[in-house]
């Protein structure tokens, strides 16, 4: 069985964890209502996707 021959110091092991956090999820802001949304969804409030009309709009 392979067994490493030296103690990986702290320096490279932050250097290999350092792709592992979590990244922010992606906002926009609407262009018709001004809403944050996400990116390739369905603006609830206005019910509109990529300039038509997909569900009703919410009161």
């Amino acid at each position: 069985m392979a067994v490493p021959k030296r103690k990986t110091t702290p320096s490279k092991r932050n250097m290999r964890r350092a792709h592992d956090r979590l990244s922010a999820p992606a906002y926009i802001e609407d262009a018709d209502s001004g809403e944050l949304r996400r990116p390739h969804h369905i603006d609830l409030k206005s019910g509109m996707y990529r300039g038509r009309q997909v569900l009703e709009p919410k009161d």
